[in-house]
């Protein structure tokens, strides 16, 4: 029976990135175990504050897991191994993950076992290709990922995109990359037999007031600061009713997203809203007029998918993999071009036959993604190595 281990230590209890990816990944590898024939196992590896503690259990999200592997090293001293020439001491470890047939590293590195084959995740480039969109700590990652190919059976990334990145920057073999795209935590009818007015008494918000909705990380590569102009110019020129809500954690760099909003007439019409949960997050994109992502680079573009399957209609960025993502089921732009964006939320809010054209082929395009199909592309991608 092939004997599978995926690395489970970027799963967080509050799912974002790389870490959401990761959970649904083998939470959807576990439901096809028996159907499959093969066994699944979990690597995890402690916090540097847990591992100074000598503590060593799994976290409670990972306990369900029958067979789990624990790599007594924090990833902030393996980081560095990695980084480094200590290709024999990082080998010494492959017995910590019970010496599987595939070992899986999901966060830009793989460690380099003897005894099984190497897959890594590369979701993006944005550390090579816009190192000005990074922070300190991604920075370090083209190092870490180079010195890991040398070692590395097969890569997984997201998107066409992100593989063609991959192809010209790393000089990776095309027939040594597959693409397994992320899918949505949401479904189309997730909210559903929820009370809504519960949910919504749950946030400061009027929702009788419309608006326009960003989701994601408040950071330079998603380019806020072109969705404010956008919006002051449509209050300004156009008198539009709505409010602008951002809802996402502060990532790096976001001082200028404020002083944008801070300096803004329409100060008071725009709202930050900081990590919310999956339920707060859909009921949002549920009742938005609008879902904008203008975003300069994705390696996916995740909150366009959830958007679509919630049945917001979407305005996007026409770079990277984000078209890959939309088809033609929402208006593209160019991010540089800020009049382009507000011209798009125009057309959309004062034409209801386009809005509801653009939420009806959303819905239809959102089905094309699923986790279940995400995991059977991945195990398809583990059997083209044996």
């Amino acid at each position: 029976m092939l004997k599978i281990v995926v690395d489970a230590t970027p799963v967080d209890p509050k799912q974002s990135g790389v870490g959401f990816y990761v959970a649904n990944l083998i939470c959807a590898l576990d439901a096809l175990q028996q159907e499959e024939n093969f066994q699944l196992g979990v690597a995890y590896q402690p916090g540097l504050k847990k591992w100074l503690q000598c503590n060593f259990t799994f976290p409670n999200y990972l306990e369900h897991y029958s067979q789990k592997h624990l790599l007594p090293l924090p990833v902030r001293i393996s980081d560095l191994l990695l980084a480094t020439s200590f290709k024999p001491s990082l080998a010494y470890f492959e017995k910590y993950f019970g010496f599987p047939d595939i070992l899986h590293g999901t966060n830009y590195s793989v460690y380099p076992c003897q005894n099984s084959l190497k897959v890594i995740n590369i979701y993006d480039l944005t550390f090579i290709k816009y190192p000005n969109y990074i922070d300190s700590v991604v920075q370090t990652y083209a190092r870490k990922v180079k010195r890991c190919l040398q070692w590395t059976d097969l890569v997984l990334t997201i998107s066409e995109s992100s593989k063609k990145d991959i192809i010209e920057y790393l000089q990776v073999d095309p027939k040594k990359i597959w693409v397994t795209p992320l899918a949505s935590r949401y479904h189309s009818d997730y909210l559903c037999g929820k009370n809504i007015q519960e949910l919504e008494n749950k946030v400061s918000y009027d929702f009788s007031k419309p608006y326009l909705l960003f989701v994601s990380t408040i950071e330079p590569r998603k380019n806020i600061n072109s969705i404010i102009t956008a919006f002051n110019f449509l209050k300004f020129q156009y008198k539009i009713d709505h409010q602008l809500i951002l809802i996402g954690k502060k990532g790096w760099n976001y001082a200028p997203v404020f002083t944008a909003i801070e300096t803004s007439p329409w100060q008071n019409e725009i709202h930050h809203l900081d990590y919310l949960s999956d339920e707060l997050v859909a009921l949002f994109y549920s009742k938005a007029d609008v879902f904008v992502y203008p975003s300069h680079y994705e390696g996916f573009g995740l909150p366009v998918l959830e958007a679509m399957t919630l049945g917001t209609p979407v305005i996007a960025s026409n770079t990277s993999s984000i078209p890959e993502v939309t088809g033609d089921a929402a208006i593209l732009i160019d991010p540089n071009e800020h009049v382009q964006l507000a011209e798009a939320i125009l057309k959309i809010i004062s034409d209801s036959e386009l809005r509801q054209d653009l939420i009806n082929q959303g819905k239809e395009r959102a089905k094309l993604f699923s986790w279940e199909i995400t995991a059977r592309k991945t195990l398809k991608a583990y059997r083209s190595i044996i």
